[in-house]
């Protein structure tokens, strides 16, 4: 068992494996048929009790590796129907087996619990592979997928009238996210929400998802789905990093911009030093991200989304908690953080918004000098600017929260207002 368990880090590790979750999933168990192998080969050699029977679960978790590395995800979908039932009918087999062909206490504490854990994985994965059934039927996408170059990405536009209103989900968050926000911006203006890569409604990503791709991605997308600039552009947390790039990238296409208690960019120490990502050392963190990301299909993801989102909007609510629970959010969320040096750095090339209408709004609850003191520097990107610190608010009440969310829609108001009269902001 120590020799399989072993063998699967190593495999995990190997350069011909590559960082996607199928692939490092079936290296895993490929490692673990090592060690099933093992106890069928050695105890038949060099005991009085041999365990034939483990061929079967060597060969099971074999087969279902060299599938998963070969064809990766291609074949996902199939093995999480496939998989859960044919895993628990094989554990059942090999406790009787174990029961009637080893005479030793190791069966106690070293097998049975192994036998345990495959069960309870068994269990786990036909649950999620329900649940995530159910939940695509019962949260249809809103708006349309659309082809940003290698995937495609979720946008929905609601309302009308210009300027158009870009929502940028804080990290980790998705469009639903936005459940008290959007409906409200929609009375007055046209807003769009969108889903980033892996997350929502959205496909995964091969490429690295710092700012300058997100906001890169963000720029085709709203191109490709026929939504004319100027925007303005509002960031939640991470996601103002996000909305800063994006001006930086394409001044000419923002008009305003509102910055929701956002994370604070953060200029290289050293501006010629390759990042994280050149020198290699993402990718062992990719295939960590890829490995965590594999409980999700074990549904362990569902033991903590009915905590989340619960003051949203119900059906918003419903939907953030659907999305908690897939491995694609929870692989775009660690990827993300990952990635968050390097988005701070390119968030930090926007040094002059000039004289376009720019709103930061700061959480008054949790915010120490420091945040607040990086707060005032993005409201001095523009000289017309407000800086509105909210007290009573927290970072995700202001937009989880109805009365928050009402703060931040009246902010987004307030910039779209300015935009149309070209004078300044109402402070």
């Amino acid at each position: 068992m120590a020799a399989g368990l072993l063998a699967a880090l190593l495999l995990v590790a190997a350069p011909f494996i590559r960082a996607q979750e199928s692939e490092v999933t079936g290296a895993v168990l490929c490692g673990f048929t090592l060690g099933w192998a093992m106890l069928a080969l050695l105890s038949v050699r060099f005991t009085n009790q041999p365990q034939r029977w483990a061929a079967a679960p060597a060969l099971f978790m074999g087969a279902g590796g060299l599938l998963l590395v070969w064809f990766g995800s291609a074949v996902v979908q199939v093995l999480s129907w496939v998989w859960p039932p044919a895993l628990l009918a094989l554990v059942i087999w090999m406790v009787v087996r174990a029961r009637r062909q080893l005479d030793s206490r190791s069966k106690g504490w070293l097998l049975y619990p192994v036998m345990a854990m495959l069960a309870l994985t068994s269990i786990g994965g036909g649950y999620q592979a329900v649940s995530t059934a159910a939940d695509a039927k019962a949260y249809p996408m809103p708006g349309q997928l659309i082809d940003v170059g290698g995937h495609s990405l979720h946008l929905n536009c609601t309302g009308s009238g210009s300027p158009t209103v870009v929502l940028q989900p804080g990290g980790g968050e998705m469009s639903s996210n936005h459940g008290w926000i959007t409906p409200a911006i929609a009375r007055d203006t046209r807003v769009c929400i969108y889903d980033r890569a892996g997350r929502g409604w959205s496909e995964p990503a091969d490429t690295a998802q710092d700012a300058t791709q997100i906001a890169t991605d963000l720029h085709t997308l709203l191109h490709r789905g026929n939504v004319p600039g100027p925007y303005v552009l509002a960031g939640h947390s991470f996601g103002g990093l996000y909305v800063l790039t994006f001006a930086a990238l394409y001044p000419d296409e923002v008009a305003g911009m509102v910055l929701v208690d956002s994370t604070a960019p953060a200029p290289s120490a050293n501006p010629g030093a390759p990042s994280a990502a050149v020198r290699g050392g993402y990718d062992i963190l990719d295939r960590v991200s890829a490995l965590i990301s594999t409980s999700a299909r074990l549904g362990l993801g569902r033991l903590y989304a009915p905590f989340e989102a619960g003051s949203l909007p119900p059906r918003f609510r419903d939907e953030v908690r659907a999305n908690i629970a897939t491995p694609g959010n929870l692989r775009s969320t660690i990827d993300e953080y990952v990635q968050a040096n390097t988005s701070m750095e390119e968030a930090a090339s926007l040094r002059d918004f000039a004289d376009k209408p720019l709103i930061v709004l700061t959480a008054g609850i949790g915010s120490d000098s420091k945040h607040l003191a990086s707060q005032n520097e993005l409201a001095g990107l523009s000289t017309n600017a407000a800086h509105r610190t909210i007290e009573g608010a927290s970072h995700e009440s202001l937009i989880a929260e109805e009365d928050g969310a009402a703060t931040t829609t009246q902010a987004i108001l307030d910039v779209v207002s300015s935009v149309r009269r070209g004078g300044p902001l109402v402070k």
